[in-house]
């Protein structure tokens, strides 16, 4: 009978996954219709918390483009590129610092940024591009658990490294006198580096994307990404392109670390942590693999990260909400696990892929 067939389908594992994400969903829902009817929060808190939540998703998106960029090429999660950002960010910070003392950082805002962004990329790219080719090459051939335990190990080796290199304190990282305070834009008034956060993530994000989709390389990243074999036998250097694959990323993970410091103040060697399980968690979010996919699950991490505690939590008097935010950044990978487990944008891989 259809009907046994189907009831025979459905184990335990199943059933305790679903009434997870029943129990997340009525939270969800209680949660955010109390809090919207007691009225406690205004307009001006909601577009608050929208900008940040803007300004946190634009830097995970940055960071989760390196994790969909080497996946896409190679099938492995490089669980090292929240180290590659941290290396680009602490490096920069020395820069930053030379040019507070200096006073070029207050006297020429707009170049001592560029500056820092050039060294953090700089930086960022040369750790990747080590780490692909002392660490990961090897093993391109090897058991995929094989390179998945070898990224975790070379992660703690970065985080350690820099500790040793540039201390285990945490730095406060300068900021430009340009970026103190806070813009109007009619009603609102958003932080000046939200502002800065939000336009320079979304132009790089938009140069990454025309690079991937117009350029020659990045057709030649597309083609390997799709079946490394028949790309070699058309004439690609495989080689070559998984190496500019780790290196755009690199520099993505570049420009994120610098935006990242000038948003929060302060660098240290283990900064890399959270936010590179963020941003693994928006590539996931938005479909492993898929550029689009992981701008996307990163603005939409942030902004549930921002909303979501004050919105779902709140309501059900949950003393200081805000510090589950990570929990609710995590519960809604959960919910786009259980009912779409390919990710917002994903499709299903082939056999041989996934």
């Amino acid at each position: 009978m259809p009907g046994i067939r189907v009831a025979r389908r459905i184990t335990g594992t199943d059933v305790a996954i679903w009434v997870t994400g029943a129990v997340l969903i009525t939270i969800v829902v209680v949660g955010s219709v109390s809090t919207l009817a007691s009225g406690r929060y205004t307009v001006r808190h909601w577009v608050d918390f929208l900008v940040a939540g803007l300004a946190n998703g634009s830097v995970y998106a940055l960071i989760a483009l390196g994790y969909t960029l080497v996946y896409g090429i190679l099938r492995m999660i490089n669980f090292a590129h929240g180290e590659v950002f941290m290396s680009g960010a602490f490096t920069s910070y020395f820069l930053a610092r030379s040019l507070e003392q200096s006073g070029m950082l207050n006297a020429r805002p707009v170049v001592s940024i560029l500056l820092l962004m050039a060294l953090s990329m700089a930086t960022s790219t040369t750790v990747a591009v080590l780490l692909e080719r002392v660490a990961y090459r090897p093993l391109r051939r090897a058991p995929r658990l094989v390179p998945l335990i070898t990224a975790i190990g070379a992660s703690f080796f970065l985080q350690y490294t820099f500790r040793g290199l540039y201390g285990s304190g945490v730095r406060g990282y300068p900021q430009p006198a340009i970026l103190d305070g806070e813009w109007g834009v009619g009603a609102m008034r958003i932080l000046r580096e939200q502002v800065l956060v939000i336009i320079a993530a979304a132009l790089m994000m938009v140069l990454l994307y025309r690079f991937v989709q117009r350029t020659r390389t990045g057709k030649a990243m597309r083609a390997v990404a799709e079946d490394k074999e028949v790309a070699a036998l058309m004439g690609i250097d495989v080689d070559r392109v998984i190496v500019i694959t780790f290196a755009v990323g690199a520099m993505m993970a570049g420009v994120a670390g610098v935006l990242y410091a000038l948003m929060f103040g302060q660098v240290r060697f283990f900064m890399g942590f959270l936010p590179g399980i963020k941003a693994f968690t928006a590539a996931v979010l938005g479909g492993i693999g898929n550029v689009p996919g992981a701008m996307l699950g990163g603005i939409f991490l942030g902004l549930v990260e921002s909303v979501g505690p004050t919105l779902f939590l709140d309501g059900l008097g949950i003393p200081a909400p805000n510090q589950l935010k990570d929990a609710i950044a995590f519960s809604m990978l959960v919910l786009v696990l259980i009912f779409r487990p390919t990710g917002i944008l994903g499709e299903r891989l082939a056999g041989k892929k996934a």
